[in-house]
């Protein structure tokens, strides 16, 4: 018992010198951290370019030499600041460079940086590199593309869409350097996919930018896709056939007269489809020599038909004399 006792007292004042030494430890690490922030160093960091003023109808291209690293002299609490974050120096188009054949061209020295104060005034600038900036330019060209959709949509039996798909909007603006845009013809958008459809379509999809887009402009990133979509049912009229350019010295008997015309429309159209909508008619120039076979043509469908079709394909004729 004794024993114990003597060995919990000994384990005890040894945790309590291990805990003042890491006490005294910690204190002379957290004194020397600051001693060494609170003195000046030299160093050289990149800095952030922002470009502004530039012309509303130039853009900088982006393969334009940008980097600029700064050899600054700080005390050590700021460098620490600018490990974490870059330093932002902005440059002045309108009136910090110069135009050299395609280029922008800024060479400013250490004195005017410094008299310009893009850095605290405990940071003192010793030094640039380099000492002169090219920004390569384009001036921009405006042009509306059309957008292209692939689509994988299938229907509900019975449905089908009413009209043409659409986008809204149909068209994107793109503003950027001449050589690029004008090689763009179409804009495409992501595919949409629908199955078993049964209701007007509306939805978005997101445009697909060409990889050499980084410096272009587009006035849109997303377009909606619609179309109108309805019940569906097909109805069959029987048509005269009409036929044309017979020489005025030839007469000729055809049969059948008539035709039937399988057309596929919407259910609220459907009643108001006519037989005099639809146009049959053969053309006798298109009759080969020694031929007395007819080939009708479907040349007028009423509006709102989703398709038609002709169940005769041959008009059988023969030539009176």
């Amino acid at each position: 018992m004794i024993k114990t006792i003597k060995s919990e007292l000994l384990t005890s004042i040894k945790n309590k010198r291990l805990n003042v030494f890491l006490l005294f430890l910690l204190s002379a690490f957290v004194i020397l951290i600051f001693t060494k922030l609170s003195k000046e160093y030299t160093n050289t960091v990149a800095l952030n370019i922002k470009k502004i003023n530039v012309p509303d109808n130039e853009v900088i291209l982006k393969d334009s030499t940008q980097k600029l690293s700064v050899t600054l002299k700080t005390h050590g609490f700021n460098w620490l600041k600018y490990y974490f974050q870059s330093p932002n120096v902005s440059i002045d188009f309108s009136n910090e460079v110069y135009k050299k054949q395609n280029t922008y061209v800024y060479t400013k020295s250490v004195s005017y940086l410094n008299e310009k104060k893009p850095f605290q005034n405990n940071v003192k600038l010793l030094g640039i590199n380099p000492d002169t900036l090219v920004f390569k330019y384009d001036t921009n060209l405006v042009r509306k593309v059309p957008i292209r959709i692939e689509m994988d949509i299938s229907f509900a039996p019975g449905f089908d869409v009413l009209n043409d798909y659409a986008t809204i909007p149909d068209s994107v603006t793109i503003i950027g350097p001449h050589e690029v845009v004008e090689s763009i013809s179409h804009i495409d958008a992501e595919k949409v996919s629908l199955k078993q459809v049964k209701t007007d379509i509306s939805q978005t999809t997101t445009l697909i930018f060409p990889e050499n887009s980084k410096d272009l402009k587009f006035s849109v990133k997303e377009v909606t896709f619609i179309a109108n979509v309805e019940k569906f049912t097909e109805g069959t009229v029987t048509i005269p056939v009409n036929i044309i350019n017979v020489p005025q010295d030839i007469s000729i008997k055809y049969f059948p007269k008539e035709v039937k015309v399988s057309y596929y429309t919407s259910l609220d159209n459907f009643n108001n489809i006519k037989p005099n909508d639809f146009r049959v008619s053969c053309d006798f120039n298109k009759v080969d020599e020694n031929q007395f076979i007819l080939i009708p043509e479907l040349v007028k469908t009423p509006e709102g038909v989703k398709y038609a079709k002709l169940n005769q394909q041959q008009i059988e004729f023969i030539i009176l004399k």
